[in-house]
């Protein structure tokens, strides 16, 4: 079979190979997904295939990690960061029709360039939490940045972590609130793109076969989570999302 979907079948196969690594990486340290899957097909996929790709993977994937506790856990982690929640799902919806003009350069440049300064000053040690003299207004803030990057590249993640690291939330209702809010995105990102036409067609199916490897690297992951030290794979995947985000700006400039 020379095409799949619309790809080259050795094209579709590798990005079957990252969604499966990627998958590993977040049932170990519960984020990171979308990063690494955006970062590497960014590299070989059209700015349209590498956006629907990942869609339905984080979806599913984010509605196991947020009921993995039960419903309640969930609710009450959702309603702690209501604020948030509502401002990234708006400005999801009115930065998604926007995705698909974006020119190809300004598309990696957008990927990567904050993927290697967030996890370059991770790496280093430099700590991401902010005074927040008002938790509010940060919320407000933080939740439009989230959703109006969310919308044109599908991650969403790192002005939360910057949010819950900023608050001192335990440990523990610090994960549930990620999965809660990365599923809830996953919704409205998913919504809006079945009305701009992004996700149809070939695309829509590239993205639906792609949860398969996902959740199987993802129970992957659970065992590498209780087996591996934690710090030591957090610090690998760090050094990894540098060099992918910096090859992005590298292709970007070439």
């Amino acid at each position: 079979m020379d095409q799949v979907f619309g790809l080259p079948a050795g094209v579709f196969w590798l990005a079957m190979g990252i969604t499966l690594f990627s998958g590993i990486v977040k049932g170990a340290i519960g984020f990171a997904m979308p990063l690494i899957m955006i970062s590497f097909f960014s590299t070989f996929l059209p700015p349209e295939y590498a956006l629907a790709g990942l869609i339905l993977p984080t979806l599913t994937t984010n509605l196991h990690q947020t009921f993995r506790d039960g419903f309640a856990p969930a609710r009450e982690a959702a309603w702690e960061v209501r604020r948030f929640i509502l401002v990234t799902i708006i400005f999801i919806c009115v930065s998604a029709p926007f995705a698909q003009y974006i020119p190809h350069v300004g598309f990696l440049l957008l990927l990567g360039i904050p993927i290697t300064l967030y996890a370059g000053l991770q790496l280093m040690g430099v700590p991401l939490a902010l005074k927040l003299h008002h938790q509010r207004r940060a919320e407000w803030i933080l939740g439009t940045l989230a959703g109006l990057y969310g919308g044109i590249s599908g991650i969403w993640g790192p002005p939360l972590l910057v949010y819950l690291l900023s608050s001192d939330i335990p440990k523990a209702q610090n994960v549930r609130i990620q999965g809660v809010v990365f599923l809830i995105g996953s919704v409205a990102l998913l919504t809006a793109h079945l009305t701009t036409g992004l996700l149809t067609g070939d695309r829509l199916m590239f993205s639906a076969f792609l949860i398969v490897p996902a959740f199987v690297g993802m129970l992957l992951g659970f065992q590498v989570y209780h087996r591996l030290d934690q710090a030591r794979f957090r610090w690998w995947t760090q050094l990894l999302l540098v060099v992918t985000g910096a090859n992005l700006v590298r292709q970007a400039f070439m």
